[in-house]
């Protein structure tokens, strides 16, 4: 917790994550392996518009970024994973610092155009070559991690699988860092999907491991 708090204090003082860098800041992101076969498709840079707000309120390791994209969109949203009830507010909350240390990082993009909808993940500083969980869940994190709600699902109370929601699932590398990537032929509805949450193992269920928040379609933007 000590050193969670120390790297949220040094964000606080200027040592942010990033915006539109080499650090996975580029827009829109095509990189990385589409999980469960999905397409990619690609498209023009757009002119940035506003950043959306920030799912918490106060936490300075935050960026959030919006680009409109040709008939799309794209988003980003960072931050740094820090337990609940840290002395300096994090909207990337741990549950268990043993699989996702204080201090971790990720980053979530999400494109969208008439075709669908591609999400993607990017993450640092977790537990070398482990296999770790993660989806996309109704509501905004919480210091309960039953906060974050049910996964999103397309078709709500229909079947629970990587084609009706949206499933994460990676393995870290040596370093301790693992990305992700789910492509599907539909959109967010507005205000419908508000987080990803990191499991302790793959496929559809596991215990919450960790909670981002994530505003992946707010009011106006979906």
């Amino acid at each position: 917790m000590l050193a969670g708090t120390a790297v949220l204090l040094a964000l606080a003082c200027g040592v942010g994550v990033a915006r539109g860098t080499g650090d996975g800041g580029a827009a829109p992101s095509t990189g990385g392996h589409v999980a469960h076969g999905g397409h990619v498709t690609h498209g023009a840079h757009g002119t940035p518009a506003a950043a959306p707000a920030p799912g918490g309120g106060g936490d300075p390791s935050r960026t959030d970024d919006a680009v409109a994209v040709g008939g799309g969109s794209w988003m980003r949203s960072a931050g740094v994973f820090s337990p609940p009830g840290s002395f300096v507010p994090s909207d990337a909350l741990t549950y268990d610092t043993r699989l996702v240390p204080a201090g971790a990082r990720i980053e979530v993009t999400r494109f969208t155009d008439p075709s669908g909808t591609r999400v993607d993940a990017r993450l640092r500083g977790l537990v070398p070559g482990r296999a770790y969980g993660m989806h996309v869940h109704t509501s905004p994190c919480g210091a309960d991690p039953a906060a974050a709600g049910p996964h999103y699902q397309h078709r709500p109370a229909a079947t629970a699988d990587p084609v009706n929601e949206v499933w994460l699932d990676f393995r870290t590398d040596e370093e301790g860092d693992g990305r992700a990537a789910a492509r599907h032929g539909w959109g967010f509805r507005e205000d419908g999907a508000r987080s990803v949450v990191i499991h302790d193992r793959q496929g559809g269920a596991g215990e919450r491991a960790a909670c981002f928040t994530v505003p992946f379609a707010p009011p106006g933007r979906g």
